[in-house]
Order: C-alpha cells, then structure tokens, then sequence
C-alpha cells in the first residue's frame, strides 16, 4: 500500500479521546473532550468517518482492529525540531552559542552528501512515527538536498510535513555558508516542486538572525511576500530571543532595530505563518506585534532547560494572545517524544507558579499545534473528513505506571498520570492516514 493509496475501510476500538476546542487551563474541561472508552473509530479512505460508542459498533464490511485496553489519540504535531540533530541528541555542557560550533555546524556539514542527507530523512521520519508524532515542522540544513531527501521521504510516507532549505550567509561555518542568489534560486526551485504537494509545505527558514545578513533576510521576505498566494502561503521557521548572549550578540549586528523580533518584522518575516522557536526573552511590545500578524511561539522547554537558555512565561505569550505549541527541538531537547516535553513543559511553568494541565498539555500537541500551523482543518481531532492520524497508545507500562493507573479517581488525574509517566515505549502503533507504518509487540 503506497502512501497514494490510503486505507479504503477500517475500525479502530479502544479508548479514543480527542479535543473539540482549547479546553483552557482549568480541571474542569470535560466540556472540551471527547472521550469514548472501548469506541470506534471509522476510517475510510484515509479519512476519519466518524467516532462511534462501544455500543454502537460497526456493520461487518467494516475490517476490524482491537485496541481495547489502549488509549488512541490523533498524532502528536511538532512544530520545531531538527531532523540533522539526532546525531548530536544528548551532548555535554554546552550553553546555545557553544552548542552550535561544538555540535550542530559539524552534524549539519555532512549532509551535503546526498545519501547521508536520505539515510538520515529515512533515520529522522521513522523515529517521529515511533515517538508518536505524525506530522513536524523541521529544519533540514543549508544544503538543497537535505529539504529535498526529507520531502520525498515524508511524501513517500503520506507525512505531514513542513520543511525548507537553511539560510546562513554569514557567522557560520564557509562549509555551511550560502549566498543570497544561490539561496534564492535554491528556495525558489524547492517551493514550485515541493510546496502544497500532497502534505507537503514550504517553510523559508533563516535559522536565525545572526546568521544571515540584511540582505539574506530581506530576500527571504520577498519570498513570503512572492508566494503568498500559493497554496494558503510560505511557512517562515526560525528562533527568536532564546539566549541572553544571544539577544546581546542580535542588538549588536543590527543596532537599528528595537528588539530581536523586530529584526524579523523589518524584513518582512512576520505572518500568519510564522512559527518562532523559544521567545523567551521577548517583551511585551514584542508580544503584542506577533499577536496582531498572528505569528506563534514554539515552546521547547526541553531545549531550554538542557541549554540553559531560560523559563518561558506561557501565561504571559496567552495574556498576549500569542499562539503557543510545545516543541521538542530536538537535538537542544533530549527526545522527540512530545510526552517527554510536556512533561519538562509542566517543571518549567510550575517554577513560574504556573500549572500545565493534562487537558491543556495534550490539546497543544494535538489540536492547538494543528491550529497554530493552520492545519485544524486537516489534523490534530477526530471531525469527520479529518486525516486519519492516529497513534495507539499503552495506558502502563511496568509497575509504577500501572500502580498509578490503578490509583487514579477521575479521567484527568488518569491522563495526567500518563502524561507525566508514558513515553514512547508506551507506543503501541502509528498510523498515517489509516495506514499502519509502526507498530511493537
């Protein structure tokens, strides 16, 4: 079965939960869910038909799969990570800076080979479906090829994806450096073949203002501003304000700007599609100019916590009104499981006497993540004509999770439970528009 080919007619029973709307920050947001233990789930086509109850189950042309005893959720969205990174996942005592000349740059160089840049799409998208997650937002690296391999990749897969060529044309490594003509005829190139093909996007992406000069960065704006029409627009991915030294080294280079978002938005790179990784240093000018273009913030807290960059406020980004979806930005965030950042996620707001329910946790990585990349019509719940994006789930795995399981009086303290405690071991399949791609024992 080919990823043109989705399934035609399937049902999935198990203890289905998917979000209706932003179930807010309260315990109680039963309102917002739906949850259906030992329920249906009908696909067809690769298209979610419709969330049946236990007691009304399908007719006998429906093929069957049990799950029962197993929690299905849609597939986890990840709106910033690094798919060069999982050769430098995990490295030692590095603050951001330090961390891209140590690790990154000379992880990112030996994708300017073509078979390493497609052995390692193959390594990075097999590794999201075995995490849990469907559908990203990723950073490939400077060379056309490493976009190029996790295109066809993710298409070959019937993926989600949204990815595009680094730009770098200054600050960095000569072996990793660009031009802006060279970069714009490659950006160019990658975006009429690539972009609004099957599930596949564009995203320009200037890994951050350090690293490209005024007129890289005005180029990139062109491109947005060219290509805004095609397709519902260009995605734009880069970071913003993750670093102190960082925020000090970006008012260095560009002394006419009032801030390090104002960088971006002078040049044109501030949209409605715009995913911008960390934000943590951004003041409140800042905040409100995302929120009136309706840019949005992707909460790494993993990353932020292993490099040492800072706590973000998400209470501050939602009294902005400023979209925000947690992000595992792998290889600064230890795992591509979004359980794993929800659970890092919930430490970092607990330090600012904030809370992260499990209502709130999981709708960002489902519903919210899909809302924020303007993909609600398409992924993260269970509506009907919904993509078929559906990960199975082990409520327990060993004692102390089933212990706790055991334990737990209401739904949310279960979910909550299982946020804090699964992770990907806890996977028990992943299916891409109806289509089983990894399962376990």
């Amino acid at each position: 079965m080919t990823a043109n080919n989705p399934a035609q007619r399937l049902a999935l029973c198990g203890d289905i939960l998917h979000f209706l709307r932003d179930p807010g920050w309260g315990e109680d947001a039963t309102d917002a869910v739906h949850f259906e233990p030992d329920g249906w789930l009908l696909i067809e086509a690769g298209r979610v038909h419709a969330v049946r109850a236990a007691s009304d189950p399908p007719d006998a042309s429906w093929p069957r799969q049990d799950w029962r005893g197993h929690l299905l959720l849609p597939g986890f969205i990840d709106p910033h990570v690094h798919a060069p990174q999982l050769d430098v996942i995990a490295s030692y005592g590095a603050a951001l800076l330090d961390w891209l000349e140590r690790y990154t740059f000379p992880a990112e160089a030996r994708y300017a080979d073509p078979e390493q840049s497609r052995q390692g799409a193959e390594r990075f998208l097999h590794a999201l479906l075995e995490h849990g997650t469907t559908a990203a937002m990723v950073f490939a690296t400077v060379h056309k090829t490493s976009s190029e391999a996790l295109f066809a990749a993710a298409q070959r897969l019937g993926m989600r994806l949204i990815t595009g060529k680094v730009l770098m044309d200054r600050n960095c490594p000569a072996n990793l450096r660009d031009d802006v003509a060279q970069a714009e005829a490659d950006c160019e190139d990658l975006i009429a073949r690539w972009h609004g093909v099957d599930r596949l996007a564009y995203a320009v992406t200037p890994r951050f203002a350090a690293t490209s000069s005024p007129e890289q960065l005005a180029m990139a704006g062109g491109l947005l501003q060219r290509h805004a029409q095609r397709a519902g627009g260009l995605y734009m991915q880069t970071h913003v304000a993750e670093n102190r030294d960082e925020v000090r080294w970006i008012a260095g280079l560009f002394p006419d700007s009032r801030s390090y978002l104002d960088v971006y938005d002078r040049h044109g790179l501030l949209t409605r599609r715009s995913m911008l990784a960390h934000g943590i240093w951004l003041d409140d000018t800042d905040r409100a100019r995302m929120a009136q273009v309706g840019s949005s913030i992707a909460f790494s807290p993993s990353s932020n916590l292993f490099l040492g960059s800072g706590l973000f406020d998400w209470a501050q980004a939602e009294s902005a009104r400023v979209g925000v979806a947690p992000a595992s930005d792998v290889g600064g965030g230890t795992s591509l499981c979004q359980l794993r950042t929800l659970t890092d996620g919930y430490k970092v707001l607990a330090l600012q006497g904030q809370r992260l329910t499990a209502w709130q946790g999981l709708y960002a990585v489902t519903r919210g993540a899909a809302r924020a990349l303007e993909l609600e019509h398409e992924i993260g719940h269970f509506a009907p004509g919904t993509l078929a994006d559906v990960v199975v789930w082990r409520w327990a795995m060993g004692t102390v999770q089933h212990r706790r399981q055991d334990m737990a009086r209401s739904l949310h303290e279960r979910l909550f439970a299982w946020m804090l405690l699964a992770d990907e071991r806890n996977v028990a399949a992943t299916y891409v528009q109806g289509r089983l791609l990894y399962s376990t024992p």
